[in-house]
């Protein structure tokens, strides 16, 4: 698999984005202001690439590093600050490509309280969009890209931040044990190092 390392310059991104760079995709991030928006270990650009780069740690498709990296875009259900607005999908869209940019949308539109509870419970996973309320069920391999993608932010937070961690890490570690059939090996082994402390609800 093609590694995209948002420490170095990388490959261009493929799709409808085609030529556009690494470091094109990171100074629109900053025009957007994510260098200037706090988040857990910095910034939340600082964040974006520290996501971006666990995705490549494990082998993720460039296409989802590239999701990864912009994946709070749009803000999330458990970050509200925004760089774009979702009726700003067609820019997004021209710069990561078309595949990219629905992987950061869905991840955007992810109403959590009804989604997670039922990555345990239920196949096909049916999601819920919190911008419209309306349902869909997403093809599993969009499914396995946002699992991924939520790993990688999860693990980046909890790793930045004691008290969110321990606030957090049980019910996150629930998350993913009732997901692994679902992540990479690589997520789950990650999933395991920094979240099997919290198995027993500790």
């Amino acid at each position: 698999m093609q590694r995209m390392d948002p420490l170095d310059e990388g490959p261009s991104v493929s799709g409808s984005a085609r030529g556009t760079a690494w470091p094109d995709i990171e100074d629109f991030l900053r025009v957007r202001g994510a260098d200037r928006m706090p988040h857990p270990g910095g910034t939340l650009l600082q964040h974006l690439r520290r996501v971006a780069h666990l995705l490549g740690e494990w082998g993720a498709d460039p296409t989802v590093q590239v999701a990864g990296l912009c994946h709070a875009a749009y803000g999330t259900d458990g970050f509200a600050a925004t760089l774009l607005d979702v009726t700003e999908r067609p820019v997004l869209a021209q710069l990561i490509g078309e595949r990219a940019e629905a992987l950061v949308h869905l991840y955007a539109s992810c109403d959590r309280q009804v989604v997670y509870p039922r990555l345990g419970s239920e196949r096909p996973i049916r999601f819920r969009n919190r911008y419209t309320g309306q349902e869909h069920t997403p093809p599993e391999p969009d499914v396995r890209a946002f699992l991924e993608i939520t790993a990688a932010n999860e693990l980046d937070v909890v790793m930045h931040h004691t008290d969110l961690a321990q606030r957090y890490g049980p019910s996150l570690h629930r998350l993913f044990a009732r997901s692994y059939d679902l992540l990479s090996a690589a997520a789950r082994d990650a999933c395991e190092h920094h979240l099997g402390r919290y198995a027993n609800g500790a």
